[in-house]
């Protein structure tokens, strides 16, 4: 999998095609219903690129949603029935999972974010979290 994001980071493409495809990689390699790349910056958080149809809010503001627990607290959010948190903005009807894991630069501040959400209740599991949190940090030179 490094080796894959490798090509697509050294890539020629700009930098929305990497976003695309790395969108893309990660969500081939679970199966996840939709995978969002997001900037952080320090008034919104704003969609990159994602697989499948664009969210209800690609920009919000930095501090609404799941993204922005994510942020605000520099962790890692697990959310396996998104109707039982009251930070949840609607993305898809459809969703019940969603995990966001934030991407750090090289002084700890939160740059961006990978969302992945899933049509069924209790999808991420440890080794959900493992995986993402190790794409996000192979994936950090997308932000710089």
């Amino acid at each position: 999998m490094e080796n894959l994001f490798t090509n697509i980071l050294e890539s020629h493409s700009n930098r929305l095609i990497k976003a695309k495809n790395i969108s893309a990689l990660i969500s081939q390699k679970n199966s996840y219903s939709w995978v969002g790349l997001y900037d952080v910056t320090e008034e919104h958080i704003k969609m990159i690129a994602c697989t499948g149809a664009d969210p209800a809010f690609p920009v919000f503001p930095r501090t609404k949603g799941l993204n922005g627990r994510a942020v605000l607290n520099k962790s890692t959010v697990v959310v396996n029935d998104v109707r039982s948190d009251p930070d949840y903005l609607t993305t898809f009807g459809k969703t019940q999972s969603e995990i966001i894991i934030p991407v750090f630069s090289r002084t700890h501040d939160v740059v961006g974010t990978i969302d992945v959400e899933s049509h069924l209740k209790n999808t991420f599991r440890k080794e959900d979290i493992e995986f993402l949190e190790d794409c996000a940090e192979k994936i950090k030179s997308l932000w710089f």
